[in-house]
Protein backbone atom coordinates (compact mmCIF):
# COMPACT_ATOMS: atom_id res chain seq x y z
CA UNK A 1 0.00 0.00 0.00
CA UNK A 2 2.16 3.12 -1.69
CA UNK A 3 1.24 6.73 -0.41
CA UNK A 4 1.92 8.87 -3.12
CA UNK A 5 1.63 12.69 -3.34
CA UNK A 6 0.34 13.79 -6.70
CA UNK A 7 1.20 17.19 -8.37
CA UNK A 8 -0.32 18.74 -11.23
CA UNK A 9 0.42 22.20 -12.53
CA UNK A 10 0.36 21.75 -16.45
CA UNK A 11 -2.09 24.59 -16.54
CA UNK A 12 -3.42 27.25 -14.42
CA UNK A 13 -5.04 24.51 -12.07
CA UNK A 14 -2.50 24.28 -9.23
CA UNK A 15 -3.57 21.03 -7.78
CA UNK A 16 -2.34 18.48 -4.99
CA UNK A 17 -3.24 15.24 -4.19
CA UNK A 18 -2.53 12.64 -1.49
CA UNK A 19 -3.33 9.45 -2.37
CA UNK A 20 -2.91 5.91 -0.20
CA UNK A 21 -3.50 2.59 -2.29
CA UNK A 22 -4.87 4.39 -5.18
CA UNK A 23 -7.74 6.49 -3.59
CA UNK A 24 -7.31 10.18 -2.66
CA UNK A 25 -7.83 11.01 1.02
CA UNK A 26 -6.86 14.91 0.71
CA UNK A 27 -7.25 17.52 -2.00
CA UNK A 28 -6.42 21.23 -2.40
CA UNK A 29 -6.34 23.18 -5.79
CA UNK A 30 -7.21 26.37 -7.37
CA UNK A 31 -9.45 25.24 -10.20
CA UNK A 32 -9.83 28.20 -12.10
CA UNK A 33 -13.13 27.23 -14.17
CA UNK A 34 -14.52 29.87 -16.08
CA UNK A 35 -12.69 32.25 -14.01
CA UNK A 36 -11.24 35.00 -17.26
CA UNK A 37 -8.47 36.10 -17.07
CA UNK A 38 -7.11 33.67 -14.53
CA UNK A 39 -2.90 34.00 -13.87
CA UNK A 40 -0.52 31.15 -13.15
CA UNK A 41 -0.39 31.29 -8.58
CA UNK A 42 1.30 28.00 -8.56
CA UNK A 43 4.64 29.47 -7.65
CA UNK A 44 3.17 31.16 -4.45
CA UNK A 45 0.57 28.23 -3.31
CA UNK A 46 2.50 25.18 -4.67
CA UNK A 47 4.22 24.89 -1.80
CA UNK A 48 1.20 25.44 1.06
CA UNK A 49 -1.45 23.10 -1.29
CA UNK A 50 1.20 20.39 -0.47
CA UNK A 51 2.21 21.55 3.39
CA UNK A 52 -2.25 21.62 3.91
CA UNK A 53 -3.01 18.04 1.96
CA UNK A 54 -0.61 16.49 4.67
CA UNK A 55 -2.11 18.15 7.22
CA UNK A 56 -5.66 17.18 6.35
CA UNK A 57 -4.44 13.41 6.29
CA UNK A 58 -2.32 13.71 9.34
CA UNK A 59 0.69 12.19 7.38
CA UNK A 60 4.09 13.32 7.49
CA UNK A 61 6.34 13.93 4.60
CA UNK A 62 8.67 11.16 5.75
CA UNK A 63 5.57 8.57 5.31
CA UNK A 64 5.32 9.26 1.49
CA UNK A 65 6.49 6.84 -0.48
CA UNK A 66 6.66 8.70 -3.72
CA UNK A 67 5.96 11.50 -5.60
CA UNK A 68 3.89 11.75 -8.58
CA UNK A 69 4.03 14.84 -10.96
CA UNK A 70 1.91 15.37 -14.37
CA UNK A 71 4.63 15.43 -16.99
CA UNK A 72 3.25 17.75 -19.72
CA UNK A 73 1.95 18.64 -22.24
CA UNK A 74 1.20 21.68 -20.94
CA UNK A 75 2.33 25.08 -19.87
CA UNK A 76 5.91 26.11 -20.01
CA UNK A 77 5.62 27.57 -16.57
CA UNK A 78 3.48 25.24 -15.35
CA UNK A 79 5.29 22.34 -15.71
CA UNK A 80 8.57 23.75 -15.08
CA UNK A 81 7.61 25.10 -11.10
CA UNK A 82 5.72 21.34 -10.85
CA UNK A 83 8.34 19.25 -12.01
CA UNK A 84 10.87 21.24 -9.98
CA UNK A 85 9.17 21.07 -6.49
CA UNK A 86 8.74 17.32 -7.57
CA UNK A 87 12.50 16.83 -7.90
CA UNK A 88 13.03 18.51 -4.52
CA UNK A 89 11.01 16.01 -2.32
CA UNK A 90 12.20 12.81 -3.81
CA UNK A 91 15.87 14.26 -3.47
CA UNK A 92 14.47 15.42 0.00
CA UNK A 93 12.90 12.22 1.33
CA UNK A 94 14.57 10.13 -0.71
CA UNK A 95 11.67 8.70 -2.75
CA UNK A 96 11.12 7.35 -6.37
CA UNK A 97 9.52 10.14 -8.95
CA UNK A 98 6.90 8.77 -11.07
CA UNK A 99 5.74 10.90 -14.27
CA UNK A 100 2.43 10.81 -15.28
CA UNK A 101 0.81 11.53 -18.43
CA UNK A 102 -1.21 14.94 -18.33
CA UNK A 103 -3.27 13.77 -21.21
CA UNK A 104 -4.44 10.53 -19.89
CA UNK A 105 -5.07 11.28 -16.49
CA UNK A 106 -7.42 14.52 -18.11
CA UNK A 107 -8.52 11.29 -19.94
CA UNK A 108 -9.94 9.95 -16.38
CA UNK A 109 -12.41 12.33 -16.17
CA UNK A 110 -15.04 10.79 -19.01
CA UNK A 111 -16.99 7.86 -17.17
CA UNK A 112 -19.11 6.73 -20.20
CA UNK A 113 -18.91 4.38 -23.88
CA UNK A 114 -17.86 7.48 -25.58
CA UNK A 115 -14.25 8.17 -27.53
CA UNK A 116 -12.01 10.65 -25.42
CA UNK A 117 -10.31 13.42 -27.23
CA UNK A 118 -8.06 15.13 -24.51
CA UNK A 119 -7.25 18.79 -25.89
CA UNK A 120 -5.26 21.27 -23.52
CA UNK A 121 -4.79 24.92 -25.44
CA UNK A 122 -1.48 25.49 -27.47
CA UNK A 123 -2.81 29.14 -28.32
CA UNK A 124 -4.48 30.05 -31.79
CA UNK A 125 -5.60 27.33 -33.30
CA UNK A 126 -3.22 24.35 -32.17
CA UNK A 127 -4.05 22.49 -29.44
CA UNK A 128 -2.14 19.25 -27.48
CA UNK A 129 -4.55 16.34 -27.92
CA UNK A 130 -4.22 12.50 -27.41
CA UNK A 131 -7.33 10.25 -28.02
CA UNK A 132 -8.26 7.70 -25.75
CA UNK A 133 -11.16 4.82 -25.64
CA UNK A 134 -13.64 4.85 -23.48
CA UNK A 135 -11.52 1.96 -21.33
CA UNK A 136 -8.67 5.05 -21.44
CA UNK A 137 -6.44 2.80 -23.56
CA UNK A 138 -4.55 5.20 -26.03
CA UNK A 139 -5.88 5.07 -29.39
CA UNK A 140 -3.80 8.18 -30.68
CA UNK A 141 0.12 9.66 -29.38
CA UNK A 142 -0.14 12.98 -28.04
CA UNK A 143 0.57 15.76 -30.90
CA UNK A 144 0.21 19.53 -30.98
CA UNK A 145 -2.01 19.77 -33.86
CA UNK A 146 -3.95 22.67 -35.71
CA UNK A 147 -7.58 22.00 -35.63
CA UNK A 148 -10.05 22.49 -38.56
CA UNK A 149 -13.40 21.29 -39.17
CA UNK A 150 -12.40 17.63 -40.07
CA UNK A 151 -10.32 17.27 -37.33
CA UNK A 152 -11.20 13.64 -35.73
CA UNK A 153 -13.69 12.99 -38.45
CA UNK A 154 -12.95 9.37 -38.06
CA UNK A 155 -13.25 8.94 -34.44
CA UNK A 156 -16.99 11.07 -34.98
CA UNK A 157 -18.27 9.32 -37.92
CA UNK A 158 -17.89 5.83 -35.62
CA UNK A 159 -19.93 7.01 -32.69
CA UNK A 160 -19.72 9.68 -29.81
CA UNK A 161 -16.62 10.80 -28.81
CA UNK A 162 -16.39 13.31 -25.25
CA UNK A 163 -13.59 16.57 -25.99
CA UNK A 164 -12.02 17.40 -22.67
CA UNK A 165 -9.68 20.58 -21.68
CA UNK A 166 -9.28 23.66 -21.77
CA UNK A 167 -8.74 23.80 -25.75
CA UNK A 168 -12.16 22.56 -26.70
CA UNK A 169 -13.56 25.58 -26.80
CA UNK A 170 -12.05 26.63 -29.85
CA UNK A 171 -13.08 23.69 -31.78
CA UNK A 172 -16.47 24.07 -30.55
CA UNK A 173 -16.66 26.65 -32.73
CA UNK A 174 -16.12 25.25 -35.48
CA UNK A 175 -17.30 21.41 -35.36
CA UNK A 176 -21.10 21.01 -34.82
CA UNK A 177 -20.76 17.26 -35.78
CA UNK A 178 -23.62 15.45 -33.79
CA UNK A 179 -21.52 13.13 -32.26
CA UNK A 180 -19.53 15.55 -30.30
CA UNK A 181 -19.88 16.03 -26.62
CA UNK A 182 -18.01 18.95 -25.57
CA UNK A 183 -16.34 19.36 -21.90
CA UNK A 184 -14.69 22.84 -22.30
CA UNK A 185 -14.13 23.92 -18.81
CA UNK A 186 -12.59 20.87 -17.53
CA UNK A 187 -8.90 21.03 -16.37
CA UNK A 188 -6.61 18.27 -14.97
CA UNK A 189 -6.39 17.22 -11.64
CA UNK A 190 -4.31 15.62 -9.41
CA UNK A 191 -6.95 13.58 -8.28
CA UNK A 192 -7.38 11.64 -11.59
CA UNK A 193 -3.17 10.98 -11.35
CA UNK A 194 -4.20 8.85 -7.99
CA UNK A 195 -4.73 5.79 -9.98
CA UNK A 196 -2.72 6.02 -13.20
CA UNK A 197 0.80 6.86 -10.27
CA UNK A 198 -0.48 3.75 -8.09
CA UNK A 199 0.08 1.35 -11.27
CA UNK A 200 3.20 3.03 -12.09
CA UNK A 201 4.32 2.48 -8.31
CA UNK A 202 3.30 -0.99 -8.27
CA UNK A 203 5.44 -1.62 -11.99
CA UNK A 204 8.43 0.29 -10.29
CA UNK A 205 7.60 2.38 -13.18
CA UNK A 206 9.72 5.41 -12.45
CA UNK A 207 12.06 8.16 -13.96
CA UNK A 208 15.46 9.25 -13.14
CA UNK A 209 15.63 12.12 -10.75
CA UNK A 210 18.78 13.51 -11.81
CA UNK A 211 17.51 13.60 -15.60
CA UNK A 212 13.59 13.67 -16.03
CA UNK A 213 12.39 16.94 -17.96
CA UNK A 214 8.60 17.48 -18.40
CA UNK A 215 7.20 16.72 -21.91
CA UNK A 216 7.07 20.17 -23.19
CA UNK A 217 5.99 19.04 -26.86
CA UNK A 218 7.04 22.89 -28.22
CA UNK A 219 9.70 25.61 -27.63
CA UNK A 220 9.15 27.78 -24.85
CA UNK A 221 6.52 30.36 -25.48
CA UNK A 222 6.11 33.12 -22.30
CA UNK A 223 2.78 32.80 -20.62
Amino acid sequence: MATILCIETATTNCSVALSVNGSVIALQEDNPQNKEGKKFSHAEKLHTYIGNVLDKASISKNEIDAIAVSKGPGSYTGLRIGVSAAKGLCYSLDVPLIAVSTLQSLAMQVNDNSTIVTMLDARRMEVYSAIFSSNKELLRETEAQIIDENSFETYLSLGNVTFIGDGVAKFKEICNHPNAIYRQDSLPSAKEMAQLAETKHKKNDTVDVAYFEPYYLKDFIAN
